[in-house]
């Protein structure tokens, strides 16, 4: 089974969700290395890359073995994104661009944009079709991604994948969670499968996807032709190689469940490469919010979890990483279980005055706010 969007054919269809401060070029890398797919850079801002913010060029950073370049805007001006999506083709090199309607942090939707700015369908479509056009002569696919709505009360799926379809957007993501919900409780896949059967173009489904079978079963349930990965690989790079072999011509096979000496060997790749890309020191610092992913249901001491949480040298982490015990087997327990951050639902959407007075967002003071230049966040 393989991903058409567009004109870019993706081996597996699966697709890494652009996380802030996880999905850089090293991680990206270490997880291409384990199964094929399409891996999305860290979301940056369209103002942030048209003005030249220093932050935003920074996280523009690219694997040598990186041939397919995938990276997610964040905006809510049509031209920024035009200039933004334009900017990423012709200077970057970037085969595919996704844009992000989905972000449900109060940072973002204070200014009308993620997951807020779906419900102005005026400015929905005219941001997809700057992008769209921007992209076209490079014969690079657009992509967004979107939640169901702002809470049950409000939803706006079923209007964002019209307006995708009609301004000629490759393919849809839905995460079947509300604004609302941010990532706690359930991720709902009938919303999901209710995209699928209203859309020609291609659904990709988000949302629960811990293991393998997981990405199948929503497949089989929805109609999806591909899955976003997100949380469920933190700390779990090898998620991508069961994702590989699921979806190959055998089928799903055994869950990947290496000994703890097996991933101690993943966790010094994955610092090598922050290493590589980033120098050892920043590198190791930024290593450091990934080994509570990696140890999380092992035997692990308290003290030695918190030494590596504190590691500044691959030398340091080389004599850490070989007082544990590699024999320890994969705590199956974690199989299936949530990873990453879930919370609890909001109660209140934080949205700026006056946005859910009309749908449009073309018209005088009914659109967001221009986000910072140096903004960043997660998707």
């Amino acid at each position: 089974m393989t991903l058409t969007l567009g004109s870019l054919e993706v081996p597996v269809p699966v697709v890494l969700a652009p996380m802030a401060g996880i999905t850089n070029a090293a991680y990206r890398r270490l997880c291409a290395e384990q199964g094929a797919g399409l891996y999305v850079c860290e979301m940056i801002t369209s103002r942030g890359l048209v003005e030249g913010d220093e932050t935003t060029k920074r996280m523009l950073v690219f694997d040598e073995a990186e041939t397919v370049r995938s990276v997610q805007l964040y905006g809510t001006d049509p031209t920024y994104v035009g200039q933004a999506t334009k900017i990423l083709c012709d200077e970057y090199g970037v085969a595919h661009v996704d844009l992000n309607f989905g972000c449900p942090v109060p940072k973002v939707t204070r200014k009308g944009g993620g997951g807020a700015l779906p419900w102005k369908r005026n400015l929905l479509g005219r941001i997809l079709e700057e992008a769209v056009a921007a992209a076209a002569p490079y014969d690079v696919p657009v992509t967004m991604k979107t939640r169901k709505g702002l809470d049950d009360d409000h939803l706006t799926f079923l209007d964002a994948g019209r307006i995708a379809q009609e301004t000629g957007v490759a393919a849809i993501a839905l995460h079947g969670r509300t604004v609302a919900q941010a990532y706690s409780g359930q991720a709902d896949w009938d919303a999901i499968a209710e995209l699928v059967a209203s859309v020609d173009l291609p659904v990709l489904g988000n949302g629960d996807i811990w293991e393998a079978a997981d990405a199948v079963r929503m497949v089989d349930e929805t109609g999806v032709a591909g899955v976003v990965v997100g949380r469920g690989c933190l700390g779990r790079p090898w998620l991508f190689r069961d994702l590989a072999s699921a979806f190959g011509p055998e089928g799903p096979g055994a869950t990947t469940l290496p000994t703890l000496g097996e991933v101690t060997v993943m966790m010094r790749r994955h610092a090598e490469l922050l290493s590589e890309h980033m120098g050892e020191e920043r590198g190791c610092k930024e290593f450091r919010k990934h080994v509570t992913w990696y140890l999380k249901g092992f035997r692990a001491g308290g003290e030695l979890r918190r030494s590596l949480g504190l590691v500044d040298s691959l030398a340091a982490l080389d004599r850490l990483l070989a007082e544990l015990d590699g024999d320890e087997p994969f705590p199956v327990s974690e199989l299936g279980a949530p990873r990453g951050r879930q919370g609890a639902p909001r109660h209140r959407i934080v949205l700026p005055e006056g946005w859910l007075d009309d749908t449009d967002g073309l018209g005088e003071g009914s659109a967001g706010v221009l986000e910072d230049v140096d903004e960043t966040t997660g998707g």
